[in-house]
């Protein structure tokens, strides 16, 4: 197996693991924070809001798009292409005292300022109500997504195995929520999924740890737990360091020539790749350290055979 990281000993990582839980603790309570004052910058597929869609006769730059937008009093709308380069999907925010009919003239009007070809074929309004179901259902998918992976955790695994691997799932997700919360990045469904992507990537790096951890529990013997985590975590920190700088070659590239509908996507991967990198090594495995974890948890049941009861015939 290649390796990039080549250790004699093992690398006392779990030495750090109060002060990383007290880092997390800090963190934790600065999302809340931040969540319960500054609250989330919901985006149009929860707000609510103006739909149009506008065809062109030749490809249109979106960024020329939304600068004459902006120029017309219609700041901060979505555009993107909508099947071909050459037809548009326009989403802007409800205002007061104008109707949907005025916003699709604003819109018409100014996108034949881009080019005098350009026709509306769709105008529609997406009300609060179903963006309000919309915010509904992505927490659940998000809440009943870590239920599942602590069923299978804790089938998979030990109980205390499982409630941290949950716990640094629920970890990721909360403070990736905060640095949006505290920045106001636009909330829209891409970063719903890409939390649920986010809970699926920290979910693998833990699950290699703590495979490697059952392992060494059954191999090594006179040990503390302490020591059994850090060997495990050494074994797999190779493979972790080469997921994750893979996986950083691609979000990097997105969050830098992907364009502004997918910036926020972009962002939430990048903030879960490093938290969830660094909850697999410490959130995870110092939860279940403080639970008590053993080397007697781990051993596989003893199955008495039969007869073993009676005494052995003379």
């Amino acid at each position: 197996m290649f390796e990039i990281l080549k250790t004699r000993a093992p690398i006392r990582f779990m030495r750090y693991s109060r002060a990383a839980t007290v880092l997390s603790l800090v963190l934790i309570a600065l999302s809340f924070f931040s969540l319960a004052t500054r609250g989330l910058n919901w985006g149009l597929d929860f707000t609510g809001g103006t739909v149009v869609e506008v065809a062109f006769e030749q490809a249109v730059d979106l960024d020329r798009v939304r600068d004459r937008l902006d120029g017309a009093g219609l700041p901060g709308a979505t555009v993107q292409h909508f099947g071909t380069s050459r037809d548009l999907l326009i989403r802007l925010a409800p205002q007061e005292n104008v109707n949907v009919q005025q916003q699709g003239e604003s819109v018409l009007a100014a996108m034949q300022q881009v080019s005098p070809s350009a026709a509306m074929k769709r105008l529609e309004f997406v009300g609060p109500a179903i963006g309000a179901e919309l915010a509904e259902q992505g927490g659940l998918a998000i809440l009943v997504a870590l239920l599942c992976i602590l069923v299978y955790v804790g089938m998979r695994f030990e109980w205390r195995l499982a409630s941290g691997a949950v716990l640094s799932l629920a970890h990721d997700v909360v403070i990736t929520l905060g640095v949006f919360s505290w920045l106001q990045i636009e909330v829209d469904l891409t970063i719903v999924a890409a939390l649920l992507t986010v809970v699926g990537y920290s979910l693998n790096d833990t699950i290699v740890v703590f495979d490697r951890v059952r392992e060494n529990f059954r191999r090594v013997r006179d040990t503390t737990t302490a020591e059994v985590f850090d060997e495990a975590i050494t074994d797999t920190l190779s493979r972790t360091l080469i997921t994750s700088a893979t996986t950083l070659v691609v979000v990097v590239a997105l969050f830098l020539k992907g364009g502004a509908l997918i910036h926020g996507f972009a962002t939430a991967l990048l903030l879960g790749i490093g938290f969830g990198t660094y909850s697999s090594i410490y959130i995870a495995s110092a939860w279940a350290m403080l639970l008590g974890v053993q080397r007697e948890h781990m051993l596989p049941p003893q199955v008495e055979k039969e007869g073993a009861d009676q005494e052995p015939l003379p």
